[in-house]
């Protein structure tokens, strides 16, 4: 009986509290000091034999990437490197700073959580002691003067003393060459050796009373101290442990070479990590020798050869020689070398010519940004290259060359196979790709003001020119460019790049004899992510969205038929993915708002089988403290019959008759491969911000992807061409009456939200249909674009005059009169990207319309384009808040 009412109590007690609902979502819980996600796993790669898989990852909380090592075979995974591991290579201080930076790291994140929530409970009322965390630094920073006091106190008599010993000395020698009697000795003082170091003692005696050491100053100087403490020990990414830089496997062999700050070291499943090369230089693994008896590596520009048993290196492309006369003389600037370890292609630059002891000169210019951190403001200088400035780009050649043999004399130095003299010209040059047996090798170009893209197809000859196989001039699509990346497939029959021939990027594949050009997919679906081949190049795997928008999965094309195989889990998006060489496994960071994104190993071969999750990047808290909502994904068709993807979060209690307020967050901007709207993307104001709205104030709050994303075909990218922000305006009304009809929004309660194009679109909107929305804000948002970076705005916007500034005719501070409702402006006041003036020119244009009842400005003295800096996530999201309640009100219960 007594075992059966405990165990009746335990089940009660269990009910009662499944059916306790779980405490308010606060901000400050929602946006921890500690971020809840981890680094996912990247650079994942098998060995030759498909038996190995390593990656490089850290565990939530810990810096760095180490290298892991999943045996496919025995399901075990082993870490290669941590700080423990590498004792034997590192020195004892640079890892004993590496631990210390990371406790600073960790109690840095304890002390602020522990501020934030206590600023929160003393605005609620509670008897909080908001300045002790400040007190207890500045215990240390006096501390840490009285030590430097003490210290310099020390020296300072330890100087005295030997100054008087030698004057003594001095005395004595005089005295003798005098023949006179000795000097006698002074008796003991201050400065004698036993009472200096008694004082010393007494100095560095944390607890005795009247401390000498103590430093006299004034409550504001020890304010002026303890500021110029934080500064001088703010965290850089330089003081945390890095982990491993990269690394490469053996060709044949189960084993691979990684680098970690420098140091090359060999990793063998029998042997483990045994050192190559410790000097602590810019080296990087480039490859195996082809018998995998030596490898390849990179010191700056120089690629060298090494043998295991054998003492030195070879230099295998030695630096380009030119006659003193010659009129471009050019240097390495890229080396790549085929498979097969037989052949490189040396891509070289001309140093454009620079006025004696000045540097050489480039493209673009320098603006100032200011820091209003000191008592004076200063200006630092960053560079930037905007579209009616004249380009200065270096002359280019392409050299090809054969590797020398082990112990070969070097070859005389032959003529470039490809040229491209510079200038005031946008030019850009793929990587080069070689053939497996390095027979051929190809590589793209691009021009931008000729609108041409070319590919070209080489042999393996120090001088034989390569030949054009493919042009196309116009009509090219701009989401390309940053795709240019040809490879051919394993038995080199095929080049296969990505080409948007019919509105979406695609996989082409050219015939290497006929030089003919095929599709090898079709449909209304993006695929611009070559991962590999099959052995046989018979398939082809690629990422691609064909099956679900918000998702990229790893597919199996039939280079044949074109048909196509998903491999990985519906829904999931699929990132940092490879294929073994033998095509049998696939890994990738998988995953989507419900299974976490987690490194997963995925067998090709059953693609209904479960993949086997490698990796726990997440506090596993986040889940159960933050994620309480699903997010709803829906589509609608816009006016001109476009699909758009949207996802939105229900608060608890909701009705399709409900009239409530309503957040939308936006971006509507060209981002090459990415969009909001995706399965695995917790972002911060349009995911976690917007379902906190849904739970905590009742509203409905939406995500979508307006017309102007990538990822959508190349009717949705290029929605900006010549008249950015229209086509986003019109999606957004669309939006906004499917809200009203469909999703409970009062249509006069809906706020819009947007950041960098976002906060350009947010503002757009509210200037051109100034009736739509009720309030605003618009982060960091270009509103001038003549000075954004025009490797994005002459490629995204509209056409571009070096001559003068034409992108200004799409500038937002014509439009600013025309706003109607509150508008709140956010930027960071040292964004290198989006400058700040933008924001500052904008306000001023609408204090100058008379809009100062409308227009709030909200800055981050020390942020950049995504802050960090006095303003942090959970203040900045509490400022939404505050605004949101003001401008759209409260849900109605």
């Amino acid at each position: 009986m007594r075992r059966f009412a405990l165990l009746l109590a335990a089940v009660l007690t269990a009910a009662a509290t499944a059916q306790t609902p779980p405490p308010p979502l606060t901000l400050e819980q929602l946006y921890r000091a500690q971020p809840y996600r981890g680094e996912a796993a990247k650079e994942a790669r098998f060995s030759h034999s498909g038996r190995y898989l390593a990656y490089l990852w850290n565990p939530h909380g810990e810096p760095g990437s180490d290298l892991y090592v999943h045996d496919t075979r025995s399901g075990q995974t082993q870490r290669v490197t941590s700080p423990a591991a590498l004792a034997a290579f590192d020195g004892p201080e640079e890892l004993e700073r590496f631990e210390r930076k990371r406790a600073q790291r960790e109690q840095e994140w304890r002390d602020a959580q522990a501020r934030e929530e206590a600023q929160q409970a003393y605005l609620r009322g509670a008897a909080v002691d908001l300045g002790q965390w400040d007190r207890a630094t500045l215990e240390r920073v006096k501390k840490d003067a009285a030590d430097k006091k003490a210290r310099l106190d020390a020296e300072k008599a330890s100087e005295q003393r030997e100054a008087e010993a030698e004057k003594r000395a001095m005395a004595e020698l005089e005295a003798r060459r005098a023949g006179k009697p000795l000097p006698t000795a002074p008796a003991a003082s201050a400065s004698s050796p036993a009472s200096a170091a008694s004082a010393a003692s007494a100095a560095s005696a944390p607890n005795a009373k009247d401390h000498p050491a103590e430093v006299k100053k004034d409550d504001w100087e020890w304010r002026d101290e303890l500021k110029q403490y934080r500064t001088r020990n703010k965290l850089k990414p330089a003081d945390l442990y890095p982990g491993v830089a990269q690394f490469v496997w053996a060709h044949e062999a189960d084993e691979l070479i990684l680098q970690v700050r420098g140091n090359l070291l060999r990793w063998r499943p029998s042997a483990g990590l045994t050192p190559l090369l410790l000097n602590q230089r810019a080296l990087r693994a480039l490859a195996y020798t082809r018998d995998d008896r030596g490898f390849l590596y990179q010191d700056e520009t120089r690629v060298l050869r090494a043998r295991f048993e054998q003492a030195g290196s070879q230099l295998l492309n030695r630096e380009l020689q030119h006659p003193d006369d010659a009129e471009r003389k050019y240097r390495i600037d890229a080396t790549t070398l085929s498979e097969d370890g037989r052949w490189m292609a040396l891509l070289a630059r001309a140093p454009l010519q620079a006025e004696e002891g000045k540097p050489a000169p480039k493209s673009g210019r320098q603006v100032e940004i200011a820091d209003y951190s000191g008592r004076w403001t200063t200006t630092r200088k960053v560079d930037r290259e905007v579209s009616d400035d004249k380009r200065k780009v270096p002359p280019l050649a392409l050299y090809i060359r054969q590797v020398p043999q082990d112990g070969g004399l070097p070859a005389r130095q032959s003529e470039p196979v490809f040229t491209h003299k510079g200038g005031d010209v946008w030019f850009e040059i793929s990587p080069i790709a070689w053939t497996r047996d390095g027979s051929r090798y190809a590589f793209a170009t691009w021009e931008r003001e000729r609108e041409l893209l070319r590919v070209y197809l080489g042999s393996a000859s120090e001088t034989a020119k390569p030949e054009q196989v493919l042009e196309r001039r116009g009509d090219v699509g701009h989401e390309v460019v940053n795709l240019l990346r040809p490879v051919f497939t394993p038995d080199g029959r095929s080049l296969v790049l990505v080409l948007d021939e019919a509105g979406w990027r695609q996989p082409y594949a050219i015939d290497v004899q006929s030089r003919q050009l095929r599709p090898l997919v079709s449909g209304a679906f993006e695929a611009h992510t070559v991962l590999g081949f099959t052995p046989d190049s018979r398939a082809l795997f690629v990422l691609a969205n064909r099956d679900d928008p918000a998702a990229m999965n790893l597919w199996r094309i039939e280079l044949s038929s074109g048909a196509m195989q998903r491999l990985g889990v519906p829904g999931q998006y699929h990132r940092n993915a490879t294929v073994s060489f033998d095509g049998r496994l696939a890994a990738a960071v998988a995953g989507d708002w419900i299974d976490k994104p987690e490194l997963r190993l995925l067998q090709t071969a059953r693609p209904d089988a479960a993949p086997r999750q490698l990796t726990q990047s997440h506090d596993p808290a986040w889940g159960d403290a933050v994620n309480r909502l699903r997010a709803e994904r829906f589509s609608f068709k816009n006016r001109h019959g476009d699909t758009l993807q949207a996802y939105a979060f229900k608060p608890p209690g909701w009705r399709a008759g409900d009239r409530r307020p309503a957040v939308v967050y936006v971006y509507g901007g060209p981002l090459n491969d990415r969009h909001i709207v995706e399965s695995d993307s917790f972002q911060g104001s349009g995911y976690l911000f917007n379902q906190y709205l849904a739970l905590r104030h009742g509203y409905v709050s939406v995500a979508i992807d307006t017309r102007g994303h990538s990822n959508y075909g190349r009717r949705f990218s290029d929605a900006n061409w010549e008249a950015p922000g229209q086509a986003q305006a019109e999606d957004l009304e669309d939006l906004h009456r499917e809200l009203v009809a469909h999703w409970g929004v009062d249509g006069a309660r809906v706020g819009l939200n947007g950041w960098s194009f976002g906060g350009f679109q947010t503002q757009y909107t509210l200037y051109t249909k100034p009736d739509l929305f009720a309030a605003g804000i618009a982060g960091a948002g270009p509103t001038e674009w003549e000075n954004y970076n025009s490797w994005y705005s002459g490629r995204t916007l509209g056409k571009v005059d070096r001559s003068k500034p034409s992108l200004r005719r799409f500038s937002l501070l014509p439009l600013a009169a025309q706003l109607k409702k509150p508008l709140l402006l956010v930027h960071g006041m040292a964004d290198p990207n989006v400058l700040y003036q933008d924001t500052v020119n904008v306000y001023r244009a609408l204090l100058e319309s008379g809009k100062d009842a409308l227009v709030d400005l909200y800055l981050d003295p020390e942020g950049e384009h995504a802050m960090g800096g006095a303003v942090k996530p959970a203040g900045l999201h509490r400022k939404y808040e505050a605004f949101w309640l003001r401008t759209l009100g409260r849900a109605q219960p």
